[in-house]
C-alpha cells in the first residue's frame, strides 16, 4: 500500500514530463510532401450536411517548386510549413471543334498561390517608372513544358482569397444519384479556383516566375484634370479603331459596392454602372485554348496608371464577378472610361481615363 502511495504522489511529475517530451519539437518526427495524407473521416453514410467529405481523398505527389524572376530571393518553396487550404470545383476543358468537355467535380487540398508568395521580395525592374505591383504577373511552368499566365492581382485582391493552390490531395465529388467516378490525377496540379475552362489547371508544377509587364508607359503623377476621349486595343502590333462609344445592344449592369482603397481606404458607396469589358473587348481578342493559359492584358490611364489581368481572369469566369466598364458625363474628371473590378476587394485596379489597352501571349 505504501508502495501504491507514493506512486500516485509522483503522477503528476511523471504525466508533465510526458506532455513535455511529446510538445518537444526536437522529439517529433517532421512531414514530408511525400507521405500519406492525415487521415480523415469519411462520411460515407451522409450523416452531416457537408457534402464534400464522403469519399476517400488521395495523395498527389509533388515536384519541389521554385520562385524566380523580379525577386531577391529566389529558391525552392518549402510547402511544409504552409497551411493547407481546400478548393471545391467542376473541371471543364475545352473542345477545339466547339463547347466545352466536363471532366469532374472535385475537391482538392493543397497550398495557396498567396501563401506561397508571401515572403518573396518583389524587385520590379521597372520600379522607377511605376512603383506599385498591379502590373505583375507570374508564369507558372510545368515538368510537361506547359506555360499558365495569372496577374497578380488575382492572387492577391480578390473579395474571396485563397482559390488558387498547387493541390496535393484530391476527393471527388460524387452525385448521390448517378455514383459517378471521374478519373482522378495521378500527380499534383495547379487549381485556379474559378476558372469556367480550366485549362489553366495543368498538372506537375515546378517553377513559379514573378514578372512587370513587359512595357513602358510613360507615368505623370498627381494628373489633374485627366480625360481620355477613348482607348484603343493592341493586339500583335495592330491597333483597333478608338473606342468613345458603348456598343449597341449591350445591356447596362449596376454593381452596389464599398469601394475601398489600399492606400487612402474608403473612397465611395456610390454604384457603378456600366457594360461588362469582356463584351466591348472581346471582339478583338480571340477565345483559344493559348488565350485561355497565356493570354495577358495591361490596361493602361491617361497618366500612365496600368494594370495587369490575365485573359481567364476577364473572359473566362465562373463567378459572375465581372470587370465593368463604366462610361462617365462628357469632359468629367477621370473619364471617358473607367474600369471597375467587381472581383476585387481592393479599388486599386479601378483605371480611370482609360487610353490604352494592350494584349500580349506569354
Amino acid at each position: 500500500m505504501n508502495k501504491y502511495r507514493k506512486m500516485k504522489r509522483h503522477l503528476p511529475l511523471i504525466w508533465f514530463c510526458f506532455v513535455l517530451f511529446s510538445c518537444n519539437p526536437g522529439n517529433s518526427k517532421k512531414t514530408t510532401l511525400s507521405a500519406s495524407p492525415p487521415i480523415q473521416i469519411v462520411d460515407s453514410t451522409d450523416s452531416t450536411n457537408n457534402f464534400y467529405d464522403n469519399v476517400e481523398t488521395y495523395s498527389l505527389p509533388l515536384n519541389n517548386l521554385s520562385v524566380e524572376g523580379e525577386i531577391s530571393n529566389p529558391g525552392i518553396i518549402d510547402l511544409n510549413k504552409l497551411t493547407k487550404r481546400s478548393v471545391i470545383v467542376k473541371e471543364a476543358l475545352r473542345n477545339e471543334t466547339g463547347g466545352n468537355k466536363f471532366v469532374g467535380a472535385f475537391r482538392y487540398d493543397g497550398y495557396s498561390l498567396m501563401d506561397i508568395l508571401d515572403n518573396i521580395k518583389i524587385r520590379k525592374t521597372n520600379a522607377e517608372e511605376f512603383q506599385s505591383v498591379i502590373d505583375l504577373y507570374v508564369e507558372i511552368e510545368n515538368s510537361f513544358g506547359e506555360k499558365v499566365i495569372l496577374s497578380w492581382g488575382e492572387i492577391y485582391y480578390p473579395n474571396n482569397l485563397h482559390r488558387i493552390i498547387i493541390a496535393s490531395n484530391v476527393a471527388r465529388i460524387v452525385p448521390s444519384k448517378t455514383k459517378d467516378l471521374w478519373t482522378l490525377p495521378g500527380t499534383g496540379k495547379l487549381i485556379c479556383g474559378n476558372d469556367l475552362v480550366t485549362e489553366r489547371n495543368i498538372k506537375a508544377p515546378t517553377k513559379i516566375t514573378v514578372r512587370s509587364y513587359p512595357k513602358s508607359f510613360k507615368t505623370v503623377r498627381g494628373m489633374s484634370p485627366m480625360y481620355s476621349d477613348g482607348f484603343s486595343v493592341f493586339m500583335s502590333n495592330k491597333v483597333s479603331e478608338k473606342v468613345t462609344e458603348f456598343e449597341s445592344g449591350l445591356n447596362l449592369n449596376t454593381y452596389n459596392t464599398i469601394f475601398y482603397g489600399r492606400g487612402r481606404g474608403i473612397h465611395s458607396t456610390t454604384p457603378f454602372t456600366g457594360v461588362f469589358l469582356k463584351s466591348m473587348i472581346g471582339k478583338y481578342i480571340p477565345s483559344t485554348k493559348e488565350n485561355l493559359m497565356t493570354g495577358l492584358l495591361c490596361f493602361v490611364g491617361k497618366d500612365g496608371y496600368r494594370m495587369t489581368v490575365s485573359f481567364s481572369e476577364l473572359f473566362n469566369r465562373n463567378d459572375q464577378q465581372e470587370f465593368l466598364l463604366v462610361k462617365t458625363a462628357p469632359d468629367e474628371d477621370g473619364g471617358l472610361f473607367r474600369l471597375f473590378p467587381a472581383c476585387d476587394f481592393f479599388s486599386d485596379r479601378a483605371i480611370k481615363s482609360l487610353s490604352e489597352v494592350h494584349f500580349i501571349n506569354q
